[in-house]
Protein backbone atom coordinates (compact mmCIF):
# COMPACT_ATOMS: atom_id res chain seq x y z
CA UNK A 1 0.00 0.00 0.00
CA UNK A 2 3.22 2.57 0.98
CA UNK A 3 4.77 1.33 -2.39
CA UNK A 4 1.45 2.46 -4.40
CA UNK A 5 0.70 5.67 -2.53
CA UNK A 6 4.35 6.43 -3.36
CA UNK A 7 3.75 5.40 -6.92
CA UNK A 8 0.56 7.56 -7.15
CA UNK A 9 2.16 10.49 -5.93
CA UNK A 10 5.60 10.13 -8.00
CA UNK A 11 3.12 9.92 -11.08
CA UNK A 12 1.29 13.28 -9.97
CA UNK A 13 4.34 15.38 -9.60
CA UNK A 14 5.48 14.21 -12.92
CA UNK A 15 2.38 15.46 -14.18
CA UNK A 16 2.80 18.82 -12.51
CA UNK A 17 5.91 18.65 -13.74
CA UNK A 18 4.91 18.10 -17.42
CA UNK A 19 1.99 20.89 -16.92
CA UNK A 20 4.30 23.55 -15.35
CA UNK A 21 7.39 22.78 -18.06
CA UNK A 22 3.88 23.70 -20.61
CA UNK A 23 2.93 26.94 -18.95
CA UNK A 24 6.86 28.07 -19.14
CA UNK A 25 7.43 27.52 -22.62
CA UNK A 26 4.24 29.00 -23.44
CA UNK A 27 5.19 32.08 -22.14
CA UNK A 28 9.09 32.09 -23.00
CA UNK A 29 8.48 31.01 -26.72
CA UNK A 30 5.79 33.18 -27.51
CA UNK A 31 2.55 31.43 -27.35
CA UNK A 32 1.19 27.71 -27.13
CA UNK A 33 1.66 27.11 -30.96
CA UNK A 34 5.45 27.13 -30.80
CA UNK A 35 5.71 24.88 -27.61
CA UNK A 36 6.38 21.04 -29.31
CA UNK A 37 5.77 17.96 -26.56
CA UNK A 38 9.32 17.08 -26.91
CA UNK A 39 10.60 20.99 -25.28
CA UNK A 40 7.70 19.82 -22.95
CA UNK A 41 9.78 16.45 -21.73
CA UNK A 42 13.26 17.85 -21.99
CA UNK A 43 12.04 21.15 -19.92
CA UNK A 44 10.37 18.81 -17.03
CA UNK A 45 13.67 16.57 -17.06
CA UNK A 46 11.71 13.59 -18.15
CA UNK A 47 12.95 11.02 -21.28
CA UNK A 48 10.42 11.74 -24.45
CA UNK A 49 8.94 8.14 -24.72
CA UNK A 50 8.05 8.84 -20.64
CA UNK A 51 5.38 11.46 -21.59
CA UNK A 52 2.67 8.40 -22.73
CA UNK A 53 2.40 7.28 -19.14
CA UNK A 54 0.67 10.96 -18.29
CA UNK A 55 -0.89 12.66 -21.28
CA UNK A 56 -1.29 10.91 -24.10
CA UNK A 57 -0.53 13.61 -26.85
CA UNK A 58 0.68 17.12 -26.99
CA UNK A 59 -3.13 17.89 -27.10
CA UNK A 60 -4.07 16.36 -23.84
CA UNK A 61 -1.56 18.00 -22.08
CA UNK A 62 -2.90 21.67 -23.02
CA UNK A 63 -6.57 20.17 -23.14
CA UNK A 64 -5.45 19.98 -19.24
CA UNK A 65 -4.07 23.10 -18.81
CA UNK A 66 -7.21 24.53 -20.77
CA UNK A 67 -9.82 22.93 -17.92
CA UNK A 68 -7.75 24.51 -14.93
CA UNK A 69 -7.85 27.83 -17.07
CA UNK A 70 -11.78 27.94 -17.08
CA UNK A 71 -11.04 26.93 -12.95
CA UNK A 72 -9.22 29.32 -12.72
CA UNK A 73 -11.34 32.43 -14.23
CA UNK A 74 -14.34 30.97 -12.49
CA UNK A 75 -12.33 31.50 -9.17
CA UNK A 76 -11.25 34.77 -10.32
CA UNK A 77 -14.67 35.70 -11.53
CA UNK A 78 -16.85 34.62 -8.47
CA UNK A 79 -13.84 36.87 -5.82
CA UNK A 80 -14.17 39.63 -8.22
CA UNK A 81 -18.18 39.84 -8.10
CA UNK A 82 -18.48 38.43 -4.18
CA UNK A 83 -20.89 40.33 -2.01
CA UNK A 84 -22.10 42.70 -5.14
CA UNK A 85 -25.76 43.30 -6.67
CA UNK A 86 -27.55 45.80 -9.28
CA UNK A 87 -24.35 46.08 -11.12
CA UNK A 88 -25.14 47.85 -14.63
CA UNK A 89 -24.14 46.01 -17.87
CA UNK A 90 -20.87 47.72 -18.24
CA UNK A 91 -19.91 46.40 -14.75
CA UNK A 92 -20.30 43.29 -15.93
CA UNK A 93 -19.01 43.57 -18.68
CA UNK A 94 -15.72 44.77 -16.78
CA UNK A 95 -15.38 41.74 -14.55
CA UNK A 96 -15.34 39.68 -17.39
CA UNK A 97 -12.92 41.35 -19.15
CA UNK A 98 -10.82 42.57 -16.09
CA UNK A 99 -10.24 38.85 -15.14
CA UNK A 100 -10.04 37.14 -17.91
CA UNK A 101 -6.60 39.16 -19.52
CA UNK A 102 -4.93 38.23 -16.33
CA UNK A 103 -4.63 34.64 -17.51
CA UNK A 104 -2.38 35.04 -20.85
CA UNK A 105 -2.08 31.37 -21.51
CA UNK A 106 -5.84 30.49 -20.78
CA UNK A 107 -6.53 33.51 -23.87
CA UNK A 108 -4.38 31.59 -25.84
CA UNK A 109 -5.66 28.53 -25.50
CA UNK A 110 -8.94 29.47 -26.18
CA UNK A 111 -8.37 29.44 -29.76
CA UNK A 112 -6.51 25.82 -29.22
CA UNK A 113 -9.25 24.41 -27.96
CA UNK A 114 -11.94 24.84 -31.20
CA UNK A 115 -9.42 24.83 -33.83
CA UNK A 116 -7.64 21.59 -32.54
CA UNK A 117 -7.09 20.56 -28.80
CA UNK A 118 -10.46 19.01 -28.05
CA UNK A 119 -11.36 17.25 -31.29
CA UNK A 120 -7.84 15.81 -31.66
CA UNK A 121 -8.23 13.89 -28.06
CA UNK A 122 -10.23 10.89 -27.40
CA UNK A 123 -14.01 10.93 -26.63
CA UNK A 124 -13.71 10.30 -23.19
CA UNK A 125 -11.00 12.59 -22.91
CA UNK A 126 -13.24 15.37 -24.47
CA UNK A 127 -15.76 14.74 -22.22
CA UNK A 128 -13.96 15.40 -19.41
CA UNK A 129 -12.81 18.28 -20.67
CA UNK A 130 -16.91 19.26 -21.75
CA UNK A 131 -17.89 18.94 -18.23
CA UNK A 132 -15.27 20.42 -15.95
CA UNK A 133 -15.36 23.56 -18.39
CA UNK A 134 -19.30 24.12 -18.24
CA UNK A 135 -19.06 23.41 -14.68
CA UNK A 136 -17.10 26.30 -14.14
CA UNK A 137 -18.83 28.16 -17.08
CA UNK A 138 -22.17 27.60 -15.09
CA UNK A 139 -20.35 28.90 -11.69
CA UNK A 140 -20.12 32.34 -13.96
CA UNK A 141 -23.38 32.57 -14.93
CA UNK A 142 -24.81 32.02 -11.85
CA UNK A 143 -22.45 35.22 -10.23
CA UNK A 144 -23.30 37.36 -13.15
CA UNK A 145 -26.46 37.05 -13.10
CA UNK A 146 -26.86 37.31 -9.35
CA UNK A 147 -24.83 40.14 -8.96
CA UNK A 148 -25.82 42.44 -12.09
CA UNK A 149 -29.24 43.56 -14.11
CA UNK A 150 -28.57 40.85 -17.07
CA UNK A 151 -30.95 37.86 -17.58
CA UNK A 152 -29.65 34.80 -17.89
CA UNK A 153 -29.91 34.55 -21.53
CA UNK A 154 -27.97 37.95 -21.84
CA UNK A 155 -25.01 36.49 -19.86
CA UNK A 156 -25.16 33.68 -21.68
CA UNK A 157 -25.07 36.25 -24.87
CA UNK A 158 -22.33 38.38 -23.16
CA UNK A 159 -20.12 35.17 -22.19
CA UNK A 160 -20.10 33.69 -25.62
CA UNK A 161 -19.02 37.33 -27.50
CA UNK A 162 -16.40 37.69 -24.81
CA UNK A 163 -15.01 34.32 -25.73
CA UNK A 164 -15.17 35.08 -29.43
CA UNK A 165 -13.32 38.43 -29.20
CA UNK A 166 -10.93 37.23 -26.84
CA UNK A 167 -9.46 33.98 -29.01
CA UNK A 168 -9.26 36.52 -32.10
CA UNK A 169 -7.76 39.30 -30.45
CA UNK A 170 -5.27 37.52 -28.73
CA UNK A 171 -4.04 35.80 -31.44
CA UNK A 172 -4.09 39.56 -33.21
CA UNK A 173 -2.24 41.27 -29.97
CA UNK A 174 0.61 39.04 -29.73
CA UNK A 175 1.99 38.51 -33.52
CA UNK A 176 4.87 35.80 -34.98
CA UNK A 177 7.73 36.91 -35.27
CA UNK A 178 7.32 37.43 -39.18
CA UNK A 179 4.16 39.56 -38.47
CA UNK A 180 6.12 41.43 -35.52
CA UNK A 181 8.53 42.45 -38.28
CA UNK A 182 6.18 43.17 -40.79
CA UNK A 183 4.55 45.91 -38.56
CA UNK A 184 7.99 47.45 -37.83
CA UNK A 185 8.08 48.35 -41.24
CA UNK A 186 4.53 49.02 -42.12
CA UNK A 187 3.09 50.42 -38.43
CA UNK A 188 0.07 51.66 -40.50
CA UNK A 189 -1.19 47.65 -40.21
CA UNK A 190 0.02 47.11 -36.57
CA UNK A 191 -1.69 49.66 -34.41
CA UNK A 192 -4.56 46.70 -33.91
CA UNK A 193 -1.93 44.67 -32.54
CA UNK A 194 -1.21 47.08 -29.33
CA UNK A 195 -4.22 46.97 -27.57
CA UNK A 196 -5.32 43.46 -26.51
CA UNK A 197 -6.84 44.75 -23.04
CA UNK A 198 -8.66 48.04 -23.77
CA UNK A 199 -10.27 47.39 -27.13
CA UNK A 200 -11.88 44.34 -25.38
CA UNK A 201 -13.31 45.72 -22.69
CA UNK A 202 -14.67 48.63 -24.84
CA UNK A 203 -15.92 46.12 -26.90
CA UNK A 204 -17.65 44.13 -24.34
CA UNK A 205 -19.14 47.25 -22.32
CA UNK A 206 -20.51 47.95 -25.89
CA UNK A 207 -21.95 44.35 -26.44
CA UNK A 208 -23.40 44.28 -22.47
CA UNK A 209 -25.30 47.44 -22.78
CA UNK A 210 -26.58 46.69 -26.17
CA UNK A 211 -27.81 43.32 -24.67
CA UNK A 212 -29.70 45.03 -21.83
CA UNK A 213 -31.37 48.17 -24.00
CA UNK A 214 -34.73 48.72 -24.89
CA UNK A 215 -36.33 45.38 -26.14
CA UNK A 216 -33.79 43.09 -25.15
CA UNK A 217 -34.52 41.73 -22.33
CA UNK A 218 -35.43 37.78 -22.78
Amino acid sequence: MHRRARSEEAKQQRTEDLLTAARKLAVDLGGVRHVTLQAVTETAGLHPSAVRRYFASREELFLELAERGWEEWRDLVTARLAGRKGLPPGDVAEALSSTIVTLPLFCDLLTHVVLSLEGDVSVDRARQYKARSFTAYDVIVAALVQAGTLSTAQVHDLIAALLGTTSYFWQLSHPTATLAELYRQEPQWGHSALDFEPRLTRLLRATAEGLSGPGRRR
